[in-house]
């Protein structure tokens, strides 16, 4: 399979999505060789913006932008994104509920040696407790490109993470995706897999190693953590045991969210599994998700585990 990162697929959309919509507009801060939204400006150049290493200006300016009825797409770093420009995002773009998509690349600890400054591993959790804000962390490139997509339609603040590492295109163009929609793609009753991101690629793999063990998962892409798809979450508790697998930490991304969903509908036995209270530190990406265990045989044996104490 073709390894693409999430980050390229999102600087082709934005180039096809200048076809479609005079109305969009993309603003940058000084990293659009990075965040890829070069492919846009040498496209439409008129269109994009450069606002400089100013990201809290640069989520004031996609918010006074989207008042004039113009669709922004901001883009910087994912630390910086939510970080930096935290206030910003909240009372100028999540408050008066603007029409502003924020694409965040480089999130989670694949960054690699650019170290724990730069690995946003709670950019989720921020994003998510805004009102008003959805969230979206596509797993592929192909589910990159028809998120933007899906983004751009939709009315109100938007949160799209993008990773730097180049990871497996596990879709076709076939594969619909719905904002708000797990998609179940893998059927099983003894231990249910939800994954966010890149993380679904690891899940697809540890459902080939546990299926050598006779276990039969259940694996489910929750590409949209919020809204979050409370109805595919439930159906995950019809197995014995359910885990959770996040490139971020495990307090307030998915497992969190998933966490609140069963225990208030359907409680069932949990594993969470991301970055546990710690910061990342600098290496090579797929050192960094071996040191951390967010791996294919990571899941397996944590499958294993929580089948044991049923």
């Amino acid at each position: 399979m073709p390894k693409i990162a999430t980050r390229e697929a999102y600087g082709e959309a934005l180039a096809e999505l200048g076809e479609k919509i005079k109305d969009l507009v993309v603003l940058d801060a000084d990293l659009s060789k990075s965040t890829k939204t070069s492919v846009f400006a040498k496209k439409f150049p008129e269109r994009f913006f450069n606002m400089g290493i100013a990201e809290q200006n640069l989520m004031g300016v996609a918010a006074g932008l989207a008042t004039c009825g113009k669709i922004p797409f901001a883009s910087t770093f994912a630390v910086f994104a939510t970080g930096r420009a935290f206030e910003q995002i909240r009372n100028s773009i999540c408050y008066p509920n603007l029409n502003v998509k924020i694409a965040a690349s480089h999130a989670g600890i694949t960054v690699g040696e650019d170290g724990a400054t730069h690995q946003s591993i709670e950019d989720i959790a921020l994003m998510r407790a805004l009102p008003n804000m959805v969230v979206i962390n596509p797993a592929d490139a192909v589910e990159t490109k028809k998120a933007v997509f899906a983004a751009a339609m939709h009315k109100g603040p938007v949160y799209i993470r993008l990773g730097r590492h180049p990871v497996d295109v596990i879709f076709d163009e076939s594969y619909e995706f719905q904002l708000g929609k797990g998609v179940i793609l893998k059927e099983g009753e003894d231990v249910a897999i939800i994954a966010t991101g890149i993380m679904v690629g690891e899940a697809l793999k540890a459902y080939e190693e546990l299926k050598k063990e006779n276990i039969n998962a259940m694996v489910v892409n929750i590409h949209t953590i919020k809204p979050i798809d409370k109805d595919v979450i439930l159906k995950t508790a019809n197995c014995k045991a359910v885990i959770t697998v996040e490139e971020h930490t495990i307090y307030g991304g998915l497992g969190s969210a998933v966490a609140e969903v069963l225990s208030e509908e359907k409680p069932v036995l949990l594993k969470r599994i991301g970055i546990e209270d710690t910061f990342g530190e600098s290496g090579k990406p797929e050192e960094l998700l071996k040191m951390y265990g967010l791996t294919a045989d990571r899941i397996v044996s944590e499958a294993i585990k929580v089948l044991k104490k049923r």
